[in-house]
């Protein structure tokens, strides 16, 4: 206020925090310390997540030999699924899943969008229909009971244990405003798989979360995401174009005790499209061309794989994703996906 003027202190600011609301670091560097959701030293699933929202936890892994992985994502506001679109996403909490992949021999898909009903939320469970996330507090336990979508609808049971090697501390602004939030709880950990059709292995595995105000195609129009396993550390990229013609370009080392500094990587380096002519592209030193290991999930708008790259003399391979946001807005699609994602508003509880 000016001197002498009426303008008394008003209460602490928004939050109680130290820092500017939606502030960065302090060098303008989107990497910043978790905050607002209770999450600094593992996931906090009591998050209420208001319209036109989304949040989800995600998680993959990689067998020791190469030959399968899995992904699992809980959603709120389930950002991919037609029917929280064509709902005008008023409701974020009535669009929930827990959507499993496994790649490899015997590969399935599952994603049932589910409403209200199917959704129990506490600070360590995050419950959905029958299947169910849990955080001890050192590991992260997926009990899954779904059905794959068509045109293999088939049983999909089992548990999967992540055992983060440690937490971090850390989340990225995805955009400046802070409206979309990359969450790494847990770029190196290692998995143990146990599900139907023979998925039964162990390897390398990961664990972060997105959070968000906004619908990811309002504000973006093509991402990818990667995260590379080196020596003594993990290495994740996640360069994205935004819809008013700015650039995500960022590169962040996780060491063994959950430490995150961002680093100077490699350059953009385009590599073979997918099957469905999604572009592609991830960090590679000069002269190396990444090269696809396993195509792990193939869709009109989006790619998941297996990718191999060398990044600093290193070479590594690692899960890799790309979106094209500017394909996912066109209404066509929404019919095609709502043939792979059910829609069930019912759900009773046993118990």
């Amino acid at each position: 206020p000016a001197p002498a003027g009426g303008n008394g202190a008003s209460g602490a600011v928004s939050g109680g925090g130290r820092r500017a609301s939606g502030g960065g670091g302090a060098d303008g560097s989107p990497l910043r310390s978790a905050r607002g959701r209770g999450d600094q030293s593992g996931p906090d699933f009591r998050l209420e997540v208001g319209p036109d929202g989304y949040a989800w936890w995600y998680v993959d892994g990689v067998s020791a030999d190469g030959t399968r992985a899995v992904s699992v994502i809980g959603f709120i506001g389930s950002v991919f699924s037609p029917w929280y679109r064509w709902s005008g996403r008023r409701d974020p909490h009535d669009h929930c899943c827990i959507n499993v992949a496994t790649y490899g021999p015997g590969g399935r898909f599952t994603m049932t969008d589910r409403g209200r009903p199917a959704l129990r939320q506490s600070r360590d469970t995050f419950e959905v229909g029958p299947s169910k996330m849990h955080w001890t507090g050192r590991e992260l336990i997926i009990d899954i009971n779904e059905w794959g979508a068509p045109p293999m609808v088939t049983p999909v049971r089992g548990q999967i244990i992540l055992t983060p090697q440690a937490v971090t501390g850390a989340e990225v602004m995805l955009t400046p405003d802070g409206a979309h939030i990359w969450r790494p709880f847990a770029p190196t950990a290692h998995i143990a798989v146990n599900l139907s059709q023979g998925n039964i292995w162990e390897g390398h595995g990961y664990f972060d979360a997105n959070f968000g105000t906004r619908a990811l195609e309002d504000d973006f129009q093509f991402w990818t995401w990667g995260r590379f396993p080196l020596h003594n550390r993990a290495l994740c990229v996640y360069d994205a174009v935004r819809r008013d013609g700015s650039q995500l370009d960022l590169a962040v080392e996780i060491d063994a005790q959950g430490s995150v500094r961002e680093v100077e990587a490699p350059p953009r380096t385009r590599f073979a499209r997918s099957l469905w002519q999604v572009r592609r592209e991830t960090r590679a030193d000069a002269g190396t061309r990444p090269r696809q290991r396993l195509n792990m999930l193939d869709a009109p708008f989006y790619s998941r794989s297996l990718v191999e790259t060398q990044i600093h003399g290193e070479a590594t391979v690692g899960v890799h994703e790309a979106l094209d946001l500017t394909r996912f807005r066109q209404p066509l699609l929404k019919p095609m996906l709502a043939l792979r994602v059910p829609r069930r508003r019912g759900w009773q509880f046993p118990d």
